[in-house]
């Protein structure tokens, strides 16, 4: 008995010990395998969870309960990607570089079906961003990057240069624009990179009756000559006579929250930078760069646009170097170098009997070098509307034709009708305008039947310099407002108070 009691001790000691070693084993799998992947795989499900609450916010899901993830979690065998370097760290699956959908970049290739697929993919995903890469030329044809159905918040980040076809071919019998945005929200345009139109053989295309500069009848040279000498037609022995209608170079269309920044536009066949329809727009360290004699080249124009900023930006070009057109308001125009263009304008609007309505409009802090003219207000006769609320301050004019300018009698062709109609101007403020002119300081041509009230003028400094055109003094006409400081020269011509008798406008010709 007592052998099998030590039998028995000794078999119940061996089977606790294997009991014991296999809960030990156990164990130390467990923390080596599955408990811990498990802990894994709950981390990644709950930052993907954060992620998708913040995309449900920001698309104002309106169910009542928790909004799901937009991505699934990934399994937990696969690491989840670092983000991906020197793009604001946004995740590689974010990412979509044109190259990676076959562009070459060697500037003879055509990568335009190549930068559709990249944005058909980018299109798809919130927050992406669409490369195209440093170090590459991409030749690309007239594209549209549309919506309304892509996602929001999408960075094309510009890097690289973009060229277009310089053959008739690509272009059919006529585009309108070459690179679109067409209804996006919340569209970035930015990087280090340059959009380059080859415009040079369209303007050497131009025909004689494409639209001139009206200014040019107050510019008369000391020996007399007409300054009216478009570019004679020629055409490009490469390419083919261009088609009339020109493309403007980037174009934004019905979009929200627009933004462009860093990059370089250049010889744009026509505008380089247009807003159309869209409404919180900033435009921010551009460049803009065409040639003087570059006919029609707007540096940045704006048409039924509102809430937007552009500033701290350089403009070179054969036109306004910003343009602002009917249905703007609340625009602020800060810290621009402009030269050489046509200066900075409100118009021309009112056209073929059109109502134009501009309100809120702050232009300051610019330097004018060069210009045919400064500030400028431009009207055709038979139109209706208003413009209104406009502030020009602290703008250095630096040998300027004619810094002052509104002329409500614009007319860009060879002759215009007579119209007692107009577009109605009032609240036009300057103040602190200064530098040096070479043709005339002040040209204000308003209405007969709506003369332009409440112009106020405030440390007008403009100085001649004698180059080769004749000199004027300031001109007014029913122009009417007060100065609130001497001015240099007298701008005597400006009446103080308000026209004694003026045409009220129809209801349906208000804004």
């Amino acid at each position: 008995m007592g052998r099998l009691n030590v039998r028995s001790v000794t078999f119940m000691f061996i089977v606790a010990f294997f009991i014991w070693s296999s809960l030990n084993v156990e164990v130390c799998n467990a923390r080596r395998g599955k408990h811990w992947r498990q802990h894994g795989t709950t981390s990644s499900v709950s930052l993907y969870k954060k992620k998708g609450k913040s995309h449900g916010s920001n698309n104002h899901h309106k169910s009542g309960g928790k909004p799901k993830p937009k991505y699934a979690s990934p399994p937990p065998s696969t690491p989840i990607s670092p983000p991906s370097k020197g793009y604001d760290n946004v995740p590689s699956t974010n990412i979509f570089d044109v190259t990676n959908f076959g562009a070459v970049g060697d500037g003879k290739t055509d990568d335009t079906k190549a930068f559709q697929a990249a944005w058909a993919a980018a299109c798809k995903v919130e927050d992406s961003t669409m490369i195209v890469p440093s170090k590459y030329i991409f030749l690309v044809g007239p594209i549209s990057f549309s919506g309304p159905y892509c996602q929001h918040n999408i960075v094309f980040q510009l890097d690289g240069t973009i060229i277009a076809p310089t053959d008739a071919k690509s272009w059919g019998s006529g585009i309108m624009q070459w690179l679109e945005f067409t209804k996006l929200v919340g569209i970035t345009v930015k990087g280090s990179g340059v959009i380059d139109g080859r415009g040079s053989v369209w303007w050497l295309d131009t025909p004689y009756d494409d639209p001139l500069d009206d200014e040019l009848k107050l510019i008369i040279p000391l020996n007399k000559t007409l300054l009216r000498h478009p570019p004679t037609p020629l055409n490009s022995s490469l390419s083919g006579k261009m088609p009339s209608i020109k493309p403007t170079a980037l174009r934004f269309y019905g979009s929200f929250n627009v933004t462009v920044t860093g990059i370089t536009i250049q010889n744009s066949q026509q505008c380089h930078l247009k807003f159309d329809n869209c409404i919180g727009v900033l435009v921010n360290n551009i460049t803009v760069s065409s040639p003087g004699d570059s006919p029609n080249t707007d540096g940045i124009h704006l048409q039924n646009s509102k809430d937007a900023l552009i500033r701290s930006s350089n403009i070179a070009c054969g036109d306004d170097c910003v343009s602002i057109q009917t249905g703007c308001t609340n625009v602020y125009v800060r810290n621009i170098n402009c030269g050489p263009g046509h200066g900075i304008s409100i118009g021309s609007l009112g056209k073929d009997n059109t109502k134009a309505c501009v309100s809120n409009i702050t232009v300051k802090d610019v330097i004018m070098q060069n210009t045919m003219n400064g500030v400028r207000i431009k009207t055709w006769q038979g139109g209706s509307g208003s413009v209104q609320g406009v502030f020009f301050s602290n703008i250095q004019m630096n040998e300027v034709q004619l810094p002052i300018v509104i002329d409500q009698f614009y007319c860009d062709k060879s002759r215009c009708k007579n119209q007692t109609a107009a577009v109605a101007l009032s609240d036009i403020n300057y103040a602190g305008i200064k530098g040096t002119y070479t043709v005339k300081p002040v040209h204000l041509a308003c209405s007969d039947s709506m003369p332009c009230q409440d112009v106020t003028m405030m440390n007008i400094q403009l100085k001649p310099i004698q180059e080769r055109y004749h000199m004027y003094d300031p001109f007014c006409w029913q122009s009417f407002g007060e100065l609130y400081t001497p001015t240099q020269p007298p701008i005597e011509c400006l009446q103080v108070g308000k026209p004694t008798s003026n045409k009220i406008q129809a209801d349906h010709d208000q804004c």
